[in-house]
């Protein structure tokens, strides 16, 4: 697809001043060089024209809100001077895969007071001997090249918020109060059980108590049975079996035995 039929389907009946990112990538563009954008899209912050075969930016219009640039896998090769001119807000540049063969075609980009992000991976310039020192001492505004630092540390990929950090912290900390609940949930439980267990407790040593008094209860009812049942007994009946209880003999009978 050519690039000014692409640029019409991504606007999408908007106007270009509506327009903060726009991508443009593997489409044809002619000769060479950017085709069909213009000073219209004056609020444009990003924009994306990987592998579209451009030989130079010379056509790129005025741009001043632009931060990011990307223009890997073409055949740029030199004429840089463009976009300190055209986008002086720049932060981030990627010419990787492009035919900068040399330091000093990069000069230019000294005038770039924000770029801060620079890649130029497949590029033969990144062959040279101390490429990166002289890099770093070329472009002192540079933060990262080639996604590392002057002391090679790795650049983070993208914004800490857009990756969902804050969501993580926000999990952790519900994470953390749900543990807590948890915590409480089960201390609550835990003092349900030890209540049930001492109302047990308790309900047996009741149960015990009443049994115990039942059964002297009973004793008492037997032995005042007995009690009545001697009362009833005559005065004679009543001292036999007293003296056969206790393994005696009523010395009456004796006297009879005798007396045969």
């Amino acid at each position: 697809m050519e690039m000014e039929k692409r640029l019409t389907l991504e606007l999408r009946n908007k106007k270009p001043a509506e327009v903060k990112e726009l991508v443009l990538d593997n489409c044809r563009s002619d000769d060479g060089k950017i085709v069909g954008l213009s000073s219209d899209f004056e609020n444009l912050e990003f924009l994306s024209m990987i592998n579209v075969n451009l030989l130079s930016v010379s056509n790129l219009p005025k741009l001043n809100k632009l931060r990011k640039l990307e223009l890997s896998d073409n055949r740029i090769s030199g004429g840089l001077e463009v976009l300190a001119e055209r986008t002086p807000n720049l932060t981030h540049l990627n010419l990787s895969g492009n035919k900068i063969k040399d330091i000093n075609t990069l000069e230019p980009l000294k005038k770039l007071p924000n770029l801060h992000s620079l890649d130029l991976f497949n590029c033969e310039v990144t062959m040279l001997i101390n490429y990166r020192e002289s890099m770093f001492a070329l472009l002192p505004q540079l933060t990262y090249l080639d996604g590392f630092d002057a002391d090679d540390q790795e650049a983070p990929d993208s914004d800490p918020e857009a990756d969902g950090d804050g969501l993580d912290d926000e999990y952790d900390e519900n994470g953390e109060e749900g543990e807590e609940e948890d915590d409480d949930e089960e201390d609550e439980l835990d003092e349900e059980v030890i209540d049930d267990e001492e109302e047990d407790e308790d309900d047996l040593e009741g149960e015990e108590e009443e049994d115990g008094v039942d059964d002297e209860e009973e004793e008492d009812e037997e032995d005042e049975d007995d009690d009545e049942g001697e009362e009833d007994l005559p005065q004679g009946e009543k001292r036999k079996r007293d003296l056969e209880d206790e393994g005696e003999e009523d010395p009456e009978d004796e006297e009879d035995e005798e007396d045969d």
